[in-house]
């Protein structure tokens, strides 16, 4: 378990280090097309500030997208007391407890740090799942807040953010600015239009990838936190059973949520945020005993 979170923390070094990689190719590119190397430096540097905006702004965005409502214990005593409980046996920060108004089953969970966290929960999941398979659920929300997992899906959230807003940017700069200035070499449009192009599809890519082995380690410190992996892997089969698409959805917030909230089809299932559901159930009953 601690090796994986070892291994979370290394990993999200190195994908940061994709991001800002795919941000100064672009910065290289632009740089190259106006005969300027300053400019990739602004590129960077404008990136980096849209990030750290969306970084703060993110956690109020998701709130707003997904019409969670905040819920004091007198609202929902149910929920509130269970990820009440899960806080305290954590030794964490009661969270701001939110409801969803949504009949499919899901939670969520946002936030900088485990001090401005946020919890949510579908009226769909609280109908369906007992007080057991909830707190496994909501254990699994924690899990997120615990291993810093909120911070790096606000931080990747705005990095690939800014990657499609400087990819649009330098298009529309070669279809439409002025050609006086671009005396450079073909190969140069070539590699920097491949660049341009691809670089929010492997943005998106690396921030999928990301938030999948994020589930894996929420899942574990879920199952740790309750000390029974087996109500969460009943959670899970219940949303096999029970799934389906939530009523507002986005792309931009679906790798937040407990379960993929979005219309099943190929380029979904492709571009996933979630593993499977029923290899999230296979390895929480194959480490059943190390929880």
């Amino acid at each position: 378990m601690y090796n994986a979170i070892a291994a979370n923390k290394r990993n999200t070094v190195l994908i940061m280090a994709v991001f800002v990689g795919i941000i100064g190719a672009i910065g290289w590119f632009v740089s190259a097309l106006y005969g300027n190397t300053s400019i990739s430096y602004w590129v960077v540097g404008g990136a980096a500030i849209y990030a750290l905006i969306q970084y703060f702004a993110a956690s109020k965005l998701a709130v707003a997208m997904t019409g969670a409502v905040e819920i004091e214990k007198k609202d929902n005593p149910r929920l509130y007391r269970i990820v009440e409980n899960l806080a305290i046996t954590e030794g964490m920060p009661m969270p701001k407890v939110y409801i969803i108004d949504d009949p499919a089953p899901n939670a969520f969970a946002t936030g900088r740090d485990p001090k401005h966290a946020i919890v949510a929960a579908t009226t769909g999941i609280l109908d369906i799942m007992n007080d057991r398979e909830l707190a496994g659920v909501m254990a699994h929300e924690l899990g997120h807040v615990k291993n810093y997992d909120i911070r790096v899906s606000m931080i990747a959230f705005g990095l690939v953010s800014a990657i499609g807003i400087l990819s649009d940017i330098v298009l529309r700069m070669l279809f439409f600015g002025n050609s006086d200035n671009r005396n450079v070499h073909p190969l140069v449009y070539v590699i920097g239009i491949v660049i341009v192009v691809l670089a929010p599809i492997m943005a998106a890519i690396v921030q999928m990838a990301v938030s999948r082995q994020r589930e894996y380690l929420a899942d574990a410190s879920g199952a740790m936190t309750t000390r029974d992996s087996e109500g969460l892997a009943s959670a899970l089969e219940k949303l096999q059973e029970y799934g389906k698409p939530m009523q507002k959805q986005s792309t931009a917030t679906a790798h937040l949520f407990f379960n993929n909230p979005l219309k099943s089809g190929f380029f979904n299932k492709l571009f996933s945020s979630h593993p499977p559901l029923d290899e999230r159930v296979s390895r929480l009953r194959k480490n059943a005993t190390k929880f």
